[in-house]
């Protein structure tokens, strides 16, 4: 069984959550994943937190979790926080394989992207 576990920042407006939640939806409902099912935690302020939703995709039959950080740059957040809340979670659960995608703001689409959105605007 695999998962995707989406890990956003977190924040204390309550809509942001809500779009992360409707985000990771969307991707479950998107054709082509290979993923038995998608959630969502976030880094802080937000819950669940990362260990709260990895242990839900734990209890959920996951064997596999690839997580990917919802972040646009990387910084402390990226390289260190995310990276260590990982080793944690893979050092209670060395049963589950746990692995992380390049953050957002690293894939090489986000150029094409910016470009499609800002000629919408015009």
């Amino acid at each position: 069984m695999d998962a995707l576990l989406l890990v956003a920042h977190g924040s204390r407006h309550p809509g942001s959550s809500d779009e992360i939640r409707a985000l990771a939806a969307k991707i479950a409902q998107t054709p082509g994943h290979q993923f038995d099912w998608v959630d969502y935690a976030f880094l802080e302020i937000t819950e669940p937190s990362i260990s709260e939703g990895v242990l839900d995709c734990v209890r959920k039959g996951a064997k596999h979790i690839t997580v990917l950080p919802y972040f646009l740059a990387t910084g402390r957040h990226v390289s260190v926080d995310i990276p260590t809340e990982l080793e944690k979670a893979r050092q209670e659960y060395p049963q589950v394989r746990i692995t992380s995608t390049p953050y957002l703001g690293a894939a090489k689409e986000i150029p094409d992207i910016l470009v499609r959105l800002s000629q919408e605007a015009t």
